[in-house]
């Protein structure tokens, strides 16, 4: 195992430079999430430090600079204490992924500005959202877990669904909060309640119907991104 680690963090040193002091906003968030919310995590690969909104893994069309993983990759994802600490203190700037699926939180995206208009229009229908995670580019309104299925069977019920909805669900990744990215530092939209147990997050169904609705009842044309 040490001989293992020993070449991930070269390979990453190599990829992403490292720093001589520690970020204490991202290795407290990465541990939150994990020990105290169950969230398993793992970090990202980060950005190529010659430029800065340049991916550092090695294809150079990446869709999704800097927030993906890379070494270790996405199955190792975990809530383990002491691999979180030990991954954040040797590359403490690493983006935060978190794993979705399985006993994690899932997500729905859909672009910042169309999400934007979605959430006001959430908020006069009084739907309950749980946090919802925000780049640049896209709007994540964190859900419950579900299967494949059971969101086939959700979309398939469906007259429209706009195409710029995106699914985040089980093998699936996102980036959290205060990772920055190729698309600039990730934040919270709608940040979770203080406290130490997991955010409540609603079924991903109450919230498909709502944006749907929401952008239908709005004449909102989300771009397909």
């Amino acid at each position: 195992m040490r001989e293992i680690l020993g070449r991930r963090r070269r390979l990453l040193s190599r990829l992403t430079g490292r720093k001589s002091d520690q970020s204490p906003g991202l290795i407290g968030a990465a541990l939150t999430f994990a020990t105290a919310w169950k969230w398993p995590v793992v970090p990202g690969v980060g950005l190529d430090r010659r430029d800065g909104t340049r991916c550092a893994c090695p294809d150079p069309d990446c869709t999704v600079p800097g927030a993906h993983p890379l070494d270790p990759g996405l199955l190792t994802a975990t809530t383990d204490e002491r691999m979180v600490r030990w991954w954040w203190t040797n590359r403490p700037d690493a983006p935060i992924v978190l794993a979705t699926g399985a006993s994690a939180p899932c997500a729905v995206s859909l672009p910042a500005i169309a999400g934007a208009r979605a959430l006001a229009a959430l908020d006069q229908m009084g739907i309950r959202l749980g946090p919802v995670v925000a780049t640049r580019t896209r709007l994540f309104l964190l859900v419950a877990p579900y299967s494949m299925e059971q969101l086939g069977e959700l979309l398939y019920a469906k007259d429209f669904v706009p195409g710029s909805l995106r699914f985040h669900g089980e093998g699936g990744y996102l980036a959290l909060p205060p990772s920055g990215t190729g698309q600039g530092p990730v934040r919270w939209e709608r940040a979770p309640l203080p406290g130490s147990a997991a955010p409540w997050v609603p079924d991903v169904e109450a919230v498909v119907d709502a944006v749907v609705d929401a952008l239908t009842r709005t004449g909102v044309s989300a771009p397909e991104l």
